[in-house]
């Protein structure tokens, strides 16, 4: 199937991007690496009038450290966090589920800013985000708002970004040396939405988990904190019955619905399967950070 007809257009600035989008309204999308619009244009589950090109923007590019934070811009590339040595050594929870996202020719195109204003509930970036409690900056081309990760992500598909604001960065607090991370999906083939993910960042001190953010994705409408699980898990060693009631607490934290693949039983018994490799793996000395 071939895509409606539309008009494009190359965007020179994020002011002129915004009043491009205040014009024309829901007839218009913005057009970043294109590995979702241009497969949703094809299938013709979106027929915009104005495709909005965003790639020339500068000020969308780039990961860089700027003071205590790790700063990248909407528009790098999967590969490019993928293969970066600044996120390897500073955010590594972003290293380890950059090989999960999509195939190899998908994250040569495809781009943090498009996945995380998505939204997909089974995307890798979204629950990255809120384990690592990013913050979001977006502008209506005249002013810069900011959006915790924990705000962002209201229901299905449905973000904070409001319909003339553009997602310009990701900010990500950098680490203190206590700091570890793990990340793990289930998915039917590598390189397919997952299962059941989960992105987990915690302190360890001497053997015990302080400061705990898990973060759980394919297990609602969007990224899910575990928050019962952090709670028992808090302050502990995470011996065998500690992770049993932490395991157990996800009943109470989420109710996924079943899809065409699992069960919504199978899924809990997944989470609860992911959330001890993770915490295993951050206690694992070789994976301080």
């Amino acid at each position: 199937m071939k895509a409606p007809a539309f008009s494009y257009l190359r965007a020179q600035s994020l002011a002129q991007t915004s009043a491009l989008l205040r014009e024309h309204g829901d007839a218009a999308r913005v057009l970043a690496g294109g590995q979702t619009l241009l497969a949703t244009l094809n299938m013709r589950l979106s027929k915009p009038q104005l495709l909005i090109d965003i790639a020339a923007l500068p000020e969308l590019r780039g990961i860089e450290l700027r003071g205590d934070f790790l700063r990248i811009g909407a528009l790098v590339r999967h590969v490019d966090i993928e293969c970066s040595e600044l996120v390897a050594q500073r955010l590594p929870l972003l290293s380890q589920a950059a090989p999960h996202v999509a195939h190899a020719a998908i994250r040569n195109r495809g781009t943090l800013g498009g996945s995380i204003a998505f939204a997909d509930p089974a995307a890798e970036w979204p629950a990255c985000a809120l384990a690592a409690d990013a913050e979001l900056i977006v502008s209506d081309g005249q002013r810069e708002r900011r959006v915790m990760a924990g705000d962002f992500f209201i229901d299905l598909y449905q973000t904070d970004l409001r319909a003339h604001e553009v997602l310009v960065a990701l900010e990500f607090p950098l680490p203190g040396p206590a700091r570890r991370f793990a990340f793990a999906e289930l998915a039917r083939r590598h390189g397919d939405y997952a299962i059941v993910g989960i992105a987990l960042a915690a302190d360890v001190h001497e053997g015990r988990l302080s400061d705990l953010r898990i973060a759980f994705f394919g297990m609602g409408n969007t990224p899910m904190r575990a928050l019962g699980a952090e709670t028992r898990l808090a302050g502990t060693q995470a011996d065998e019955s500690t992770l049993e009631a932490a395991v157990l607490s996800l009943d109470e934290d989420m109710q996924p619905d079943a899809d065409l693949h699992s069960s919504a039983a199978a899924k809990r018994h997944l989470a609860g399967v992911l959330l001890r490799r993770a915490v295993e793996r951050v206690l694992q000395p070789e994976t301080a950070q």
